[in-house]
């Protein structure tokens, strides 16, 4: 599978932006996409993933602020995301489980200025 991300880019703290990630094949076929993040000097984490049946999981710390969803007809997934604030600076990226191995697009960095 094949991952291709897009939309990061800097914006003001309480602003918002769409990252999407089109993936090679269609999105029913996959187990599992979702958005993982890296800060400078940290780890990289989870932040919201969405399985084949369209159930979506959250870091708890992100709830109620990022969405992640899906456009089937497009093969894409997007991660909606609002209110942000400078902690949230990092390289976005996305990430989809297919028959049992990882893959992974090219990240996007999102940079949210104070």
């Amino acid at each position: 599978v094949q991952l291709q991300a897009s939309g990061g880019g800097l914006v003001q703290a309480g602003g918002s932006l769409r990252l999407s990630c089109v993936a090679s094949k269609s999105v029913l076929n996959i187990d599992r996409m979702g958005w993982y993040r890296q800060a400078p000097g940290k780890q990289r984490e989870p932040v919201a993933h969405i399985s084949r049946g369209g159930g979506s999981i959250y870091a708890d710390s992100l709830k109620g602020r990022f969405t992640i969803s899906r456009d089937v007809g497009k093969n894409t997934v997007y991660l909606q995301m609002n209110s942000l604030k400078p902690e949230d600076t990092a390289v976005y990226y996305c990430a989809a489980i297919y028959f049992g191995n990882d893959y992974w697009g090219q990240g996007t960095q999102v940079t949210v200025s104070s």
